[in-house]
């Protein structure tokens, strides 16, 4: 992630470059963040005391603090402390938007996808290697959600095998269990 940061009536110092740039590096257990995303960081100098404004564009939308304070370290602090809640509540508000299209989706559609061989001209073009991470099926659907991508590989944390949650085009959400092998 690019930090620019721009002070107002005040030098922005290496040292409060730092602090700002390891602060903004948590969002990164959050989201999947790539160089392209820019976290555009103000700092106002004003006789009753500082603001800081963070402006910081996602895949998922917009996050922003303002904090106004007399310490610019302080300010970092509570500017993090108010997007971590922005970030929550999205997280939230994700998961309780999509919960009840899910359970309708599985109780109703519990058909098998075929896959059909690939012809010989539809040979794989990029190989991609991940490593699924351990989790339940809702957590999943929300960083599938977060992410913006139509389909999110995963562990089950109750099966321990691999799943793949994906986006229906009817709107729902379809699951894909596997089975160990015999």
């Amino acid at each position: 992630m690019r930090v620019n940061i721009h002070g107002k009536n005040l030098t922005i110092t290496e040292a409060m470059y730092q602090r700002v740039d390891k602060k903004l590096s948590f969002l990164e257990k959050y989201f999947n963040i790539d160089e392209d995303t820019t976290a555009n960081v103000v700092v106002r100098m004003f006789p009753t005391g500082l603001k800081l404004e963070i402006t910081i564009l996602t895949k998922v939308g917009y996050l922003r603090a303002e904090v106004v304070h007399d310490d610019f370290y302080a300010a970092v602090d509570l500017a993090m402390d108010k997007l971590e809640d922005q970030i929550r509540r999205q997280k939230t508000r994700l998961s309780r938007r999509h919960r009840e299209k899910l359970a309708l989706a599985f109780l109703k559609d519990k058909e098998s996808v075929v896959e059909e061989p690939l012809k010989e001209k539809e040979i794989p073009v990029r190989t991609k290697t991940i490593a699924a991470q351990r989790m339940d099926l809702d957590e999943a659907i929300m960083r599938m959600e977060m992410l913006g991508h139509s389909f999110f590989i995963y562990t089950d944390n109750e099966s321990d095998l691999i799943a793949v949650v994906y986006k229906r085009n009817d709107g729902g959400y379809g699951l894909l269990e596997t089975e160990p092998a015999e």
